[in-house]
């Protein structure tokens, strides 16, 4: 059985257990550039349901993830090969990801990042002066309901991390939970249980929560599953 896993740095078990984020923040993992930190997927809610259900992981999750490019590299992923289950944790909807000299360069709303080059910080600065949230908000509901309906019979589940949809809503069956609810984003749903982040200002949760989510998921994995083998 192999079950992927795309999203953001929550997905990514980002300073679960350590205080990195990208595996080329520690010098003994620096090679292996913006994937997860080796120690934090151990961690994170993936491996756990992945050890529940004897799975075997991969995990396309990388911190500072723009919903674009969960979309791209599930779609490139399954090009050539079909999970038997898909989970994704969707990112905050303003984020993308900009094609430039050959590098997908992720953009958010937090900042202008030290290693852009200028052609991007220029671009940013535009940008960020005039990105309409609820445009990107529509615009990332229909992108995800594609990917969704493209995925078709293979079973998959998703979650938002922080925002919820205020959009006209859609009937995404079992595979979406409670989109339009904010009390069921991952952030909103740990933190009503009295889990806290790893640090004070800090916005990713350890190890505990992280089992907690995994917990929280499987009886709706086990339901999508279910769903799917009775429609096949």
């Amino acid at each position: 059985m192999i079950l992927y896993v795309n999203g953001d740095s929550h997905s990514a078990g980002a300073e679960a257990v350590n205080t990195f984020c990208f595996a080329e923040d520690d010098p003994l993992y620096y090679a292996l550039g913006r994937q997860p930190h080796p120690d934090n997927i151990k961690a994170s809610y993936g491996c756990e349901i992945a050890n529940q259900l004897y799975a075997i992981l991969h995990v396309d999750a990388e911190s500072a993830s723009s919903n674009d490019r969960i979309i791209r590299t599930t779609r490139e992923y399954l090009k050539e090969t079909t999970p038997d289950l898909v989970i994704i944790g969707w990112s905050s909807w303003e984020r993308e990801e900009w094609l430039y000299d050959g590098i997908y360069w992720q953009i958010n709303a937090g900042g202008i990042g030290e290693d852009w080059p200028t052609t991007i910080k220029d671009r940013y600065k535009q940008w960020i002066t005039s990105v309409n949230y609820q445009q990107k908000q529509q615009e990332i509901h229909a992108k995800i309901w594609q990917l969704h309906t493209d995925l078709g019979q293979i079973p998959h589940l998703f979650f938002n991390c922080f925002n919820s949809f205020t959009c006209a809503p859609l009937n995404w069956g079992l595979s979406y939970i409670n989109p339009y609810d904010p009390a069921y984003t991952y952030s909103n749903w740990l933190t009503t249980k009295g889990y806290k982040t790893v640090a004070k200002g800090n916005y990713h949760f350890g190890e505990d929560a992280h089992r907690a989510w995994a917990e929280f998921l499987i009886p709706h994995l086990t339901n999508v599953i279910n769903e799917s083998i009775i429609t096949t």
